[in-house]
């Protein structure tokens, strides 16, 4: 790489319109704004540096391998927001811009071409909603220094717009018209004339810093890459546009894959793809073109690294082949994980859908998979791998690749049956992955605090049994808003007490997991006081307790530090429990959970309301539920769950329909 001789931005768009100049497919799409390109003019016309650019040398035997695009002169935002793909003739390379795509395209927009951006307000199909603009430079008036901060008055105009009104001052000057001025003196002169302001110096002293910014100055300071590692030179890519727009891999690979696909725009489909992943059917993630990419390069059988190398002809050809299962396969997956109650707030790695969406494509999981009795057991396996993995820190972190990887080859000798838990537990541990938890890591977790990333999935393990698709909050068992030094003072706490109390109440001992409605409901009110109403029944409310671990539950503030020690020791004792070796539910555990959640349903009382609850039978219920319901006898469940009856045929409770609780796991007495 080495320091070229410093051009002018006439030559170096002399260049571009010569096709000398193309971008590589590793180029982002022209994102800038008429506010960027003003900005830009402003500070070539004061003399300011605009950075340096970097260039790449391909030769003729590397050019061909690539794919070129030519640079944007007429941006429409709706109708040609793109640049066309530019073809290098066989035997030929070119000089790929690496570094200054926005800026060179700013330029090339502004001094050849058009601008057009949608009105605000506007509708979107309107032939007039999109203004063609060109960029112009008031010779008259200076910047109003409030805007932009700018020195001088360069602005997008209609030419309508740009054209002086009757007996008004011809004071806009089309930017572009300044590469046809045959000089800087007679031809400045001539023109100011022609627009009746040639006694204005300030007229004569904007048009010239125009002129010699574009065609005297030398300003467009460059680097020439000449090495032909293609792997080389995108890390150079990389690094050299860190300090911008934030950049990934796949954005630079996924453009190289366009060329490769025959019948599909492989940009557009993960555009779209990570648009619906994201946000259709209520789903709240943020997944990335890295992650679809890196599910790509998994379900199409091939070397999953970032390499440019891994993006060849006969690669992309098998991803562009299997993308519809590629498709599925991850809408399903993020479905999946929507189910487990996860979100962009609380899916601490993104990366764990790679493996879950490349086990839905073997197994030829389709939509029946996600809510089917069958595979109740499945799901159930799927969801404890997960949410352990996120549990545990350093799994999707370093190391990805490789761990991707084993996991693959693992869940591809076991294709067609059911989640392998222990073979892929195994096999992250052989990559340094384990998910087996220690003494410390316990107790560490017990310090997490409400709102963390991790404290979402660490209650969820304490409450196995929800339904956590629906919408569950994060509660403080006794409300935050109660612990201030004023309040605690109130209350009747020692001072010398008071840090303790403020330390404990955001940990999780003093959080569990509560329906929305339930927790809105709640307000700020202490726990006694709150099961006491939302659970007339003392049934209820000892089974309430009992689920949520709220044993030795104070009346007031005055004993919160010693129930919280002790529910401290319980939730403990529930992690190790559940963190350790992943016990793989039969698929009799899956169908009994999902038929206890359905009865659960059939219930029409509310507990909050002290109504009466429908006996349960056979009446409306599907086969082979009663058998569930009786082979569960003498479980005591949270509300939603089954209750004994006096006349042997037990009770659903209707808290699948409350605003209080969702259905809870049954506890054996």
């Amino acid at each position: 790489m080495s320091f070229q001789t410093p051009r002018s931005i006439e030559e170096m768009l002399a260049a571009i319109h010569k096709r000398e100049y193309l971008m590589p497919a590793i180029q982002r799409e022209f994102v800038w704004g008429a506010e960027q390109i003003t900005k830009l003019f402003d500070s070539l016309m004061r003399g300011y540096p605009v950075g340096s650019f970097l260039l790449w040398d391909v030769k003729p035997e590397t050019a061909q391998s690539y794919t070129f695009y030519e640079f944007l002169t007429n941006y429409h935002e709706r109708d040609n927001p793109y640049a066309d793909k530019a073809t290098v003739p066989a035997g030929s390379g070119t000089i790929a811009v690496l570094d200054g795509q926005q800026r060179l395209t700013s330029l090339n927009i502004a001094l050849y071409g058009s601008f057009a951006e949608k009105k605000k307000y506007a509708w979107w199909n309107s032939a007039d909603a999109f203004p063609v603009k060109r960029l112009y430079l008031n010779l008259v008036d200076a910047a109003d220094d409030e805007e932009l901060g700018l020195k001088y008055d360069l602005r997008f105009l209609t030419d309508k717009e740009a054209a002086a009104e009757e007996g008004g001052e011809d004071k806009w000057f089309r930017v572009g018209a300044v590469l046809g001025l045959a000089n800087a003196g007679p031809a400045i002169m001539q023109e100011l004339t022609r627009r009746n302001i040639a006694g204005s110096a300030d007229a004569f002293q904007r048009l010239y810093d125009l002129y010699e910014a574009i065609r005297v100055l030398k300003p467009m300071n460059y680097f020439l890459v000449t090495d032909q590692d293609a792997d080389k030179v995108l890390e150079i890519f990389v690094r050299v546009n860190s300090g911008g727009t934030t950049l990934s891999y796949s954005d630079l690979l996924l453009s190289m894959a366009t060329n490769q696909w025959r019948d599909l725009d492989a940009r557009e489909e993960v555009r779209s793809l990570v648009a619906e992943i994201n946000s259709n059917a209520g789903r709240q993630f943020s997944f990335s073109k890295d992650v679809v990419l890196k599910t790509a390069l998994t379900i199409a059988d091939v070397d999953v690294r970032f390499k440019v190398t891994n993006f060849t002809q006969s690669n992309m050809a098998k991803v562009e082949e299997a993308w519809p299962q590629i498709k599925g396969a991850l809408l399903r997956a993020a479905t999946l994980l929507q189910q487990f109650g996860y979100n962009e707030r609380n899916l601490t790695a993104n990366s764990v859908i790679v493996p879950l969406a490349y086990y839905l494509h073997l197994r030829g999981a389709t939509d029946s998979y996600l809510d089917s009795t069958a595979n109740a057991a499945d799901r159930l396996a799927l969801q404890r791998w997960v949410t352990r993995s996120l549990i545990k820190r350093g799994i999707w972190g370093s190391g990805l690749d490789t761990l991707l990887t084993r996991i693959r080859d693992v869940l591809r000798d076991h294709a067609g049956a059911d989640f392998p838990v222990a073979e892929v537990e195994d096999a992250m541990a052989t990559a340094g992955k384990s998910l087996a938890f220690d003494n410390a890591e316990i107790d560490e977790l017990l310090n997490l605090k409400y709102g963390g990333q991790r404290t979402f999935s660490v209650l969820s393990v304490l409450y196995p049994g929800l339904d956590l698709g629906k919408k569950f909050h994060e509660d403080h068992i006794f409300p935050k808003s109660r612990f201030t030094r004023k309040k605690l003072t109130e209350a009747g706490i020692p001072a010398e007490r008071i840090d303790d109390y403020l330390g404990a109440v955001n940990l999780l001992p003093n959080l569990q997991l509560l329906a929305g409605t339930a927790n809105i409901e709640k307000q700020d009110a202490l726990p006694a006081n709150w099961i006491e109403a939302a659970f007339p029944s003392e049934e209820k409310r000892a089974t309430y307790i009992a689920e949520n671990d709220l044993d030795d539950l104070p009346l007031d503030l005055a004993e919160f530090s010693e129930f919280f020690e002790k529910r401290k020791q319980r939730v403990r004792s529930r992690l190790i429990a559940a963190l350790g070796a992943t016990p793989v539910p039969t698929k009799a555990e899956g169908r009994d959970l999902l038929v206890l959640r359905q009865v659960a349903r059939l219930g029409v009382g509310d507990p909050s309301g002290g109504q009466a609850h429908q006996p349960f039978d056979e009446r409306g219920c599907w086969s082979g539920a009663v058998g569930v319901v009786q082979k569960r006898w003498g479980w005591r469940g949270a509300s939603g769950d089954v209750f004994p009856s006096g006349d042997g045929a037990g009770v659903a409770s209707p808290a699948m329909n409350s605003p209080h609780r969702q259905a809870g796991p049954p506890r054996r007495q």
